[in-house]
This record gives C-alpha cells, sequence and structure tokens, in this order.
C-alpha cells in the first residue's frame, strides 16, 4: 500500500514551499552564475595586481644593482664630467627592458598565432611530398643479380 501524502502539498502548506523552493533555487542560481564568476575575476585580478608588483619590483632593483656596478667597477673612469654615464646606461637598459614588455604585451598569446602557424606547417609539408619521389610506382627490386 502507497504511503499516504501530507497535506503540505496540497492547499496553502505546498504552494508556499513551492514558492520558497523556487526562491532558493533562483537565489542559488544567481550566486552561482554571478557571484562564483567574480570571485574567480577578483582571484584572477589579484593574482595579476601581485605578479607585477613582484616583477616591477625585481626589475626596479636590477636596475639599481646595475648602476652601483657601474659606479663602484669602472673605478675613477666615469667621474668627473662623465659620471652621467652610469645613469644614462641604466636609463637605457630600463627603456629596453620597457620597450620589451610592450611588445610582448601588443603581440597577444601565443595561441592566437598556433592556426596560422600549422597552416603554414601542412602548406610546406604538402610541398614536401609533392616533391618526394614517388617509389609506389616503381617495380620492386629483385635480390637475384646479387651474390
Amino acid at each position: 500500500m502507497a504511503p499516504s501524502r501530507a497535506s503540505s502539498d496540497s492547499g496553502k502548506g505546498g504552494l508556499g514551499r513551492s514558492g520558497s523552493d523556487a526562491f532558493q533555487l533562483t537565489l542559488d542560481y544567481l550566486k552561482q552564475e554571478t557571484l562564483e564568476p567574480l570571485k574567480g575575476l577578483f582571484h584572477f585580478l589579484w593574482t595579476g595586481i601581485l605578479g607585477s608588483l613582484a616583477i616591477a619590483i625585481g626589475v626596479l632593483l636590477g636596475l639599481i644593482g646595475v648602476l652601483r656596478l657601474l659606479q663602484d667597477e669602472t673605478g675613477s673612469a666615469l667621474t668627473g664630467d662623465w659620471s652621467w654615464v652610469p645613469y644614462f646606461a641604466v636609463v637605457m637598459l630600463g627603456l629596453i627592458v620597457i620597450g620589451l614588455a610592450v611588445w610582448r604585451i601588443t603581440a597577444g598569446p601565443g595561441e592566437a598565432k598556433l592556426p596560422r602557424v600549422k597552416a603554414e606547417q601542412a602548406a610546406a609539408a604538402a610541398v614536401l611530398a609533392d616533391a618526394a619521389p614517388a617509389t609506389e610506382f616503381l617495380p620492386p627490386v629483385s635480390q637475384e643479380g646479387t651474390h
């Protein structure tokens, strides 16, 4: 015998629970589709900002190290009227680093170029396949004449 259903499925109790279930389902859906992607985006941005700051501090310390190296190891050669040369060299090195960073940022991700590279490789392979001698039409070499 099937268990009897409680009156909660009918009347006000059933409708109220269905409404609260629908509300909870909608709320869970909104959390899943809005809050979780925003948390992921925040984590992505936070790690990117921290990584950028770490790289900037490292490059700055490296440039200061090069400046100190040039000032200490050149002795009296870069003193007096030539004291600007280590600073100029470090500024040029810094501009090269900035230029390399801008070049890599504007080049975009490597995957965007991958289909073009694969197409070029396929075209080169097709050219090589056409240029290769067709050995399938040659008769088999007999071994009788060799002793």
